[in-house]
């Protein structure tokens, strides 16, 4: 039988035209992608994809699988509907936090799914900067938030009766202008290769990304601009124009409006995690259900950590 997951990033790969595009439309990095393709096309016996330089296209056993998947998983749709009205998913609002990122990448197809299965379930979205999405659970603002933490760092425990649940992991990379010589090299770069760069500093005083911009201060980096909120997009336009490097997450490298050259740094240890918030103890078939879909659609955990 084959994996709906693996179903689901075939059609996602045959309807945006690349891995790349369906990594970022399932919350998937693109390596983690390939992987879920190549197992199902060792379960199909069968090669789905030809890779080219634009992309990806579908093979006609690709074309002939892709057709079906959408058959099952369009029915699979219908399952979770049919049994949300059982399980009382029939009415009722879920207030869900959010932050930039995954405001703009991962959520959006997530929610899509959840409003197929359950359209009479209205839903607010906030925007909180974390980890105030954190204390918005706590205190019932939202019934769940997006957060991330970042690594290194020290993190604080989430406030009691709430818990966080991992859903990806992503490394941070370093992000310069392109041709710049820190970008032109293979493999990892070893942070200490930093030293003396001048550093586009993402909100040093902004508690997630504490404990990486002290690493990179240690590593000898010299700030150049300090970001004082930690807006992503500023920063990689600042890079690309050549005002200075940064070391940012591999979905904001990826996702840049603007050019710009990408390393990945060593040791690998410089990581972004981003969590669901919830309350515990509490019954929100609701929620649940939404958890679920934010599960499989961001990679399921440690499936979206780059390889």
């Amino acid at each position: 039988m084959y994996d709906p997951t693996r179903l689901t990033a075939l059609v996602a790969v045959a309807e945006a035209g690349s891995i790349t595009g369906a990594a970022v439309r399932l919350g998937y990095t693109a390596p983690a992608l390939s992987q879920q393709i190549t197992k199902l096309e060792r379960e199909a016996g069968a090669t789905l994809l030809v890779r080219h330089r634009r992309g990806a296209r579908l093979t006609a056993a690709g074309e002939l699988l892709a057709a079906r998947a959408r058959t099952v998983l369009d029915e699979m749709d219908r399952a979770r509907h049919e049994l949300s009205q059982l399980a009382g998913l029939s009415g009722g609002r879920l207030k869900v936090g959010t932050f930039t990122t995954a405001g703009i990448h991962l959520l959006p197809p997530v929610l899509s799914s959840f409003r197929r299965a359950h359209p009479d379930v209205e839903l607010t979205l906030a925007d909180y900067e974390p980890p105030n999405g954190v204390n918005a659970v706590a205190t019932g603002e939202a019934d769940l938030a997006l957060t991330h933490a970042y690594e290194p760092a020290v993190s604080a425990p989430p406030p009691s009766g709430v818990a966080l649940e991992p859903l990806l992991v992503e490394e941070l990379v370093l992000v310069t202008a392109p041709g710049h010589v820190l970008a032109g090299g293979t493999g990892r770069l070893p942070v200490a290769s930093l030293a003396g760069q001048p550093l586009i500093s993402s909100a040093p005083a902004h508690p997630p990304r504490q404990g990486v911009e002290s690493a990179l201060a240690a590593a000898g980096a010299t700030p150049a601009v300090v970001c004082e909120t930690p807006g992503y997009a500023l920063v990689c336009a600042l890079v690309s124009a050549g005002i200075g490097v940064a070391v940012v997450p591999e979905m904001v490298a990826a996702m840049s409006m603007t050019p710009l050259g990408v390393r990945p740094l060593e040791p690998s240890a410089y990581r972004r995690t981003i969590s669901v918030a919830y309350r515990t103890g509490e019954e929100s078939p609701a929620a649940d259900t939404l958890r679920a879909l934010l599960r499989g659609g961001f990679g399921r955990g440690q499936e979206g950590r780059p390889s």
